[in-house]
């Protein structure tokens, strides 16, 4: 996984700006979790990236808490599939932070309708209680 990271279509991170590290793993595996680093972490400075341009990652650096996206992934046995599982996320993570701004919703009045509706069942139910008290 020294290749470069596919974020999208025009967006990829190279492999020289992602840190790995390796740990042991906790869960499944019996003996070998004891011998073998197959948890992994996938360290990405944002702020000092040159896969993303200027504007994408002022957006980034605004919605992220930290500049230094951290991911870990130690839920299989072996090491390739928990660095392919944190490759992954970390894309997912890079996507999401430079999604662009959802579209504001424009608001509309309910209609006439709808109003009619509601304020006829609201009456209903109103007359079905008053039914129901003793005078």
């Amino acid at each position: 996984m020294t290749g470069p990271l596919i974020v999208n279509d025009s967006i990829a991170i190279p492999g020289d700006e992602l840190v790995w590290r390796f740990s042991r793993s906790s869960g499944p595996g019996g003996q070998g979790v004891n011998t073998t680093d197959s948890r992994v972490e996938l360290l990405f400075d944002l702020s000092a990236t040159s896969a993303l341009p200027e504007a994408l990652k002022a957006r980034a650096l605004e919605r992220l808490p930290s500049p230094v996206i951290t991911v870990a992934a130690s839920e299989y046995r072996s090491q390739l599939r928990n660095r392919e599982a944190a490759a992954q996320r970390l894309a997912q993570r890079v996507r999401e932070a430079i999604a662009p701004p959802p579209k504001r919703r424009r608001p509309t009045k309910p209609s006439r309708g709808s109003v009619e509706r509601r304020l006829s069942a609201k009456k209903q139910r109103a007359d079905v209680k008053r039914l129901r008290r003793e005078i």
